[in-house]
């Protein structure tokens, strides 16, 4: 079942000066019945952060809060559904609400959590990694999915890779 609450499912976690925004599709019925990004145990999110050294330890979804701290942001293309993707509406992914905030908010690096995400987002098929186009001055990143359901196809070198970037955009900071 396929839940469509008026308000956002999970908040934005946006705001001026942020290095990187993470994207995914919707929250998934764990998150949404726990209120945080990422909150299902299988979903490897929380551990490809630390991993890839874009949060000094470790956090748990319910800290999702913390994370503009380390100049890092998060949002969904489906703010009022929760579920699985196939489960979600045809016209629930808003691409352009996406695209406002970006150029909104500003931040260096828009990063993708799914080529399904980015597609959607982006409206065409991509690679994983640091794509040619930009959402106005923000540049775009690909991730493999930390869903336990797209466990095939995770690989943690493109998390790093954008760790490693993002690293650079901190020192580049203005």
């Amino acid at each position: 079942m396929v839940r469509k609450p008026e308000a956002h499912v999970l908040p934005d976690v946006l705001q001026p000066g942020l290095a990187l925004v993470f994207c995914g599709t919707a929250a998934g019925k764990r998150s949404a019945a726990e209120r945080a990004y990422y909150a299902h145990p299988g979903n490897l999110f929380w551990r490809a952060l630390h991993e890839a050294g874009l949060t000094p330890r470790l956090l748990a979804p319910a800290e999702f809060p913390l994370l503009p701290q380390f100049g890092i942001g998060l949002t969904d293309l489906a703010k009022r559904h929760s579920g699985n993707d196939d489960e979600l509406p045809r016209d629930a992914f808003d691409a352009s609400a996406l695209r406002a905030k970006i150029e909104r908010y500003t931040p260096r690096l828009l990063a993708f959590t799914s080529k399904n995400a980015a597609r959607a987002g982006l409206g065409h098929a991509v690679a994983y990694g640091l794509q040619s186009e930009r959402i106005g001055a923000t540049r775009v990143f690909v991730l493999p999915s930390p869903s336990g359901q797209a466990r095939g196809h995770w690989d943690l070198a493109p998390w790093r890779a954008l760790g490693a970037l993002y690293r650079v955009e901190l020192q580049t900071s203005p």
